[in-house]
């Protein structure tokens, strides 16, 4: 008999491997790129955010304005509808105080004056037109005062004619004199009542009339507004802020201005149809107003 012994095994067979390391190598290199990426979209995102927001901010100022205009536009319709039933309740308070025969009194020559010649009218209709127009007293008589006058305004020797010229004259500097504007006021003044007085004016250059306090501001620039106590008309213009555009057609030569004192309104009216062009209301009158004018050329 014989005794074997078997063979050891032979040893494991062992291969080089790079995968796991070259795997590990790549991992942190896609993890910036990843990272870098996310951050990228966050700063796009951010920025179209951004931008969003301008846009919308942009888009909301845009509509604030939008509303401001048309609360300003409201407003200033509400005022001058307003300003127009004020005229007409002036107007019919003052007919109401009339007899009624008179108040209801149609002339035939100021129907065919207002209508034409041939033309249907109605008493109401004609009720209607002399409610719009006022009656007046008779006109007050205005002249100029030479001793508030601007140094560049020539008064006619009676008063009633203001013309504007280059040419400053050799005036005494009175505390009464304009100094800067050039304006000039009327002798008389008024503390109560009702007034009107027609004013014509030139046809071209600059004007503006209408009433102011007596204290009004005589030195320097003077802001004329009824703030700065002054109730006017420049060219067709209103004297308020904003100022307003007056439209007219045909531009009247003549202009009728009313006061009534204790109602607290000036009015200017065009002589040749009684039609308002402009009317202030509720103002306060603390001390007697004045006739005013600063013109390049007019006649009372």
């Amino acid at each position: 008999w014989w005794v074997g012994f078997s063979s050891p095994p032979p040893p494991p067979k062992l291969y080089k491997s790079t995968n796991g390391a070259r795997l590990r190598s790549r991992r942190p290199e896609k993890t910036k790129s990843e990272g870098k990426k996310i951050v990228c979209e966050f700063q796009q995102l951010h920025q179209f955010l951004k931008d969003q927001e301008r846009l919308l901010l942009t888009q909301l100022a845009d509509l604030d304005r939008a509303i401001t205009r048309l609360q300003e536009e409201a407003v200033a319709k509400v005022s001058e509808e307003m300003s127009h039933l004020d005229t007409l309740i002036w107007e019919m308070e003052g007919k109401f105080q009339q007899p009624a025969g008179q108040f209801l009194q149609v002339r035939a020559r100021r129907a065919k004056t207002l209508w034409g010649e041939g033309e249907e009218t109605s008493p109401v209709s004609i009720l209607l037109h002399q409610m719009l127009w006022f009656s007046f007293s008779p006109a007050a008589d205005v002249t100029l005062d030479p001793s508030t006058a601007h140094p560049n305004l020539l008064l006619s020797q009676d008063g009633r004619e203001a013309k504007g010229q280059l040419r400053q004259q050799d005036l005494p500097a009175n505390p009464e004199r304009f100094d800067f504007e050039p304006c000039v006021l009327g002798c008389e003044g008024f503390t109560s009542g009702r007034h009107f007085w027609e004013v014509e004016v030139g046809p071209g250059g600059v004007w503006a009339l209408g009433v102011a306090r007596a204290s009004v501001k005589r030195k320097g620039a003077l802001s004329f507004t009824p703030k700065e106590g002054v109730w006017g008309l420049e060219a067709y213009h209103s004297l308020t802020s904003p100022r307003a555009n007056l439209r007219l057609n045909p531009l009247p030569r003549r202009i009728r201005v009313s006061l009534d004192y204790e109602g607290g309104r000036v009015a200017f009216f065009s002589p040749d149809d009684d039609v308002p062009i402009l009317v202030y209301s509720r103002f306060i009158l603390p001390n007697p107003p004045v006739s005013l004018s600063f013109p390049q050329g007019f006649s009372f």
